[in-house]
């Protein structure tokens, strides 16, 4: 029998009868991945996705062509947990190997669309009929930084929420407050209430002797001008201290 006639490539080298390069044919052990992950999505809306799935979801419009599923794992695990991951700071972020700035834009301005849906659903409301909502939005907004930071929410006489303001941050451990300013604040805004929050970035909700100090100067100086101060909140990532359930105010 006569050999069979060799093939050749573009490039005229000859291959054996039958021959394929599987290598550069071979596809990656992901390929496929993120459609069928945003079709799984699809179907529940992401219900049955463990974080690191969500995680990795959002990673794809920041990360192409690339398997991300290890980053999400790995950010994960470095920030404790998928709120971690949000909540972490740019510079934070980009620490992490393969983390450029598109990754950490798009996680901030999740958080931040989360943080404003939060607030919509507080603002403009009496705050006993969404305290739970309320102290939500504050662990959201506060519990996970690293530093101390000094909120106020503000009320008019029917109790409806109409402020809510960032007025200090601080130390790991320290936030200044200055009871005038907190006042005249409120004065601005025509509130009759206050609500104080701030965070704990050691994860213990327990107030400080300055804490109580505090918050009863700006009570006493709030009630000679006719401002009441409803309640201090010291919030963490997953623990909430009232000042006022544990009869401090």
């Amino acid at each position: 029998m006569g050999e069979k006639p060799q093939k050749k490539t573009t490039s005229g080298v000859e291959k054996q009868p039958g021959f394929a390069d599987s290598v550069s044919q071979e596809k990656p052990h992901y390929h496929g991945h993120r459609q069928r992950l945003r079709e799984r999505f699809m179907t529940d809306e992401g219900e049955s996705f463990p974080d690191y799935e969500l995680l990795e979801l959002l990673l794809f419009y920041s990360i192409p062509r690339v398997d991300v599923k290890p980053l999400a794992k790995n950010l994960i695990a470095h920030f404790g947990s998928l709120g971690g991951v949000l909540n972490a700071s740019p510079q934070q972020l980009e620490e992490i190997d393969r983390v450029k700035p598109n990754t950490s834009i798009l996680l901030q301005a999740v958080r931040n669309a989360g943080l404003r849906i939060g607030r919509e659903e507080i603002m403009e409301k009496p705050v006993l009929s969404s305290w739970d909502a309320l102290l939500d939005y504050c662990r959201s907004a506060m519990g996970y930084n690293q530093t101390e930071q000094f909120r106020i929410l503000f009320l008019n006489r029917k109790n409806v929420l109409i402020g809510d303001e960032l007025q200090q941050k601080g130390t790991v451990d320290h936030t200044p407050v200055y009871p005038r300013e907190v006042i005249k604040r409120a004065l601005d805004l025509n509130a009759t209430a206050l609500i104080m929050v701030h965070n704990h970035p050691s994860g213990d909700p327990t107030p400080s002797q300055a804490d109580i100090a505090i918050t009863k100067e700006i009570a006493e100086t709030g009630e000679r001008l006719g401002i009441n101060l409803h309640d201090h909140i010291i919030v963490t990532k997953s623990k909430t201290f009232s000042f006022k359930r544990e009869r401090l105010l």
